[in-house]
């Protein structure tokens, strides 16, 4: 996961460089590469960690 939240990162930087640099296009793109990353990563943390705390109440 740590993965994920890294290219996501990355993606933001590209994005912000992008603008900066006045080509629209690609950093809208990968800004939506950011966002989507960033909530998958979310999404998975939060299932992992549902799946931590039951295994534990089973233990």
């Amino acid at each position: 996961m740590g993965n994920l939240l890294h290219y996501a990162i990355v993606f933001l930087v590209v994005a912000l460089v992008a603008a900066l640099f006045g080509f629209g296009g690609v950093a809208g793109t990968a800004m939506e590469g950011a966002k989507l990353l960033f909530w998958v990563a979310i999404v998975l943390f939060v299932v992992m960690l549902i799946m931590g705390v039951l295994r534990r109440g089973r233990i």
